[in-house]
């Protein structure tokens, strides 16, 4: 019982220390990695008493060994992403998407941006599309807290894109490959919800923001032409290569059964293969900075270590039971699945979602249609939303792919974004909190509503 309460009180402390990072000036990620390795150090250290509530029952190093591989698919996936987008950035790539947009209103670049996110989104995932969005925005908008905000609809709406689409949401996706939800379903079912939970926010500060935003000042042509190393056929070829292998991964996965690293590997290698054969001609200096050796050193290193930290750190609460403990307690508490899955997705921004839809799933098994013959009709009416496509998997699925976002560091967009742009919690806390909060409240609405309809 010490180690269980100790194991606890170490991730609050880990999790304040992450949340007033600027205040203690120490990085999240030495915060976040220090936090995973002293909560498995007590859970090694109390074995005996702490190991009878993991699942494996192959000692805490396979404990750890088994979420390690899985939080390295996420890892390798991040690290895949990045690369592909820092090298489009590299060769000036998205000069083909921010030329096109003209305007300097607030409010219109502001939707645009939201509704680019959200679409863009359920056709990639969240983490790449929130990387792709935030390098879009730096050559947009000029001024580091003036593209904090715009950074904000970003994570609101990335995560509300992902939520309505098998791919979007990495615990969609896990809902989907459990056949607990199918992408037809999810998709007539949750579309109305996740584009009210970003318009919400989107409509609000429509009504907040004024004037124009400052733009990043564009060079002229001829200073641009004596320092531009690439041509427009290399920066268009490498745009269309990179958005086509982040396109590419989920008919990856679908069509070879492969995790989705392995699709972001593959069109990492083709990019690599591609470049080198680009500027094989060139000389060093102009060659480095457009290869993927000289763009992994600006691949951001601190944020993927903060994900393996806090990441980690939430597998060692999952494997001492802490989260099971907790999903037993809301449903003993709460039992209306309606609030169970609201709960879900407020804790979500608080604990990573994946354990949580993890342990909804062990706690809810998947209910059969046939077995509700003959049943009473109270026990058929609550098994029922237990069925594929059923309410309960849903309302999980768009609870904990969009509740995440009323805390920066509570889904993977958030963090990807606090990573590439160094948002403050506080910060994201005071403004941009409360808009993903109605915007997620508005959207489970929405959901009932749809229900009642039904």
């Amino acid at each position: 019982m010490l180690a269980y309460t100790l194991m606890a009180l170490l991730f609050v402390l880990g999790y304040l220390c992450i949340a007033l990072e600027h205040p203690l000036k120490i990085d999240k990620a030495a915060s976040a990695i220090l936090t995973a390795v002293l909560c498995w150090t007590v859970l090694v250290l109390g074995e005996g008493s702490l190991l009878p509530a993991a699942s494996s029952g192959h000692g805490v190093v396979g404990e750890l060994r088994h979420h390690l591989g899985e939080i390295s698919e996420i890892l390798f996936f991040l690290l895949g992403a990045m690369t592909i987008v820092e090298l489009i950035d590299s060769h000036e790539g998205f000069r083909a998407i921010t030329d096109r947009i003209q305007t300097r209103k607030r409010v219109h670049l502001l939707w645009i941006v939201g509704l680019l996110t959200f679409f863009l989104s359920a056709v990639l995932d969240n983490l790449t599309t929130t990387i792709v969005m935030v390098s879009l925005l730096r050559k947009l908008v000029r001024g580091r807290t003036e593209r904090w905000l715009y950074v904000g609809i970003v994570v609101i709406a990335a995560n509300a894109g992902g939520a309505w689409s098998p791919i979007g949401d990495v615990t969609t996706t896990m809902l989907w490959i459990g056949n607990q939800i199918t992408a037809p379903g999810v998709i007539a079912g949750l579309f109305l919800p996740s584009l009210v939970c970003l318009l919400v926010p989107l409509l609000i500060l429509s009504l907040r923001l004024k004037g124009e935003a400052p733009r990043q000042r564009q060079r002229d042509h001829l200073g641009e032409a004596a320092r531009s190393t690439t041509t427009a056929f290399e920066r268009n070829l490498v745009l269309a290569l990179g958005i086509g292998a982040l396109l590419f991964v989920p008919v990856f996965k679908t069509v070879t059964h492969l995790p989705p690293y392995m699709g972001i590997l593959f069109g990492l290698g083709v990019l690599w293969v591609t470049t080198e054969l680009l500027h094989r001609g060139k000389n060093d200096e102009d060659k480095h900075p457009l290869s993927v050796v000289g763009v992994l050193r600006k691949v951001d290193t601190p944020s993927v270590l903060f994900f393996l930290g806090i990441l980690l750190a939430v597998s060692s609460l999952a494997s001492a039971g802490h989260l099971t403990q907790v999903a037993d307690l809301l449903r003993e508490s709460l039992g209306n699945i309606y609030a169970i899955n609201y709960a879900i997705g407020l804790l979500s921004a608080v604990v990573d979602n994946v354990p949580l839809v993890a342990g909804a799933i062990k706690m809810y098994p998947l209910i059969e249609p046939a077995s509700l013959v003959g049943a009473p009709a109270a026990e058929q009416a609550w098994q029922a939303q237990f069925v594929a496509d059923g309410t309960f998997w849903e309302l999980l699925a768009y609870c904990a792919g969009t509740g995440g976002s009323s805390l920066i560091i509570g889904s993977a967009a958030g963090v990807a974004a606090m990573g590439m742009e160094r948002i403050g919690f506080f910060w994201y806390l005071k403004r941009v909190s409360l808009l993903a909060l109605l915007g997620y409240t508005a959207g489970a609405a929405t959901y009932l509503g749809q229900m009642a309809l039904t």
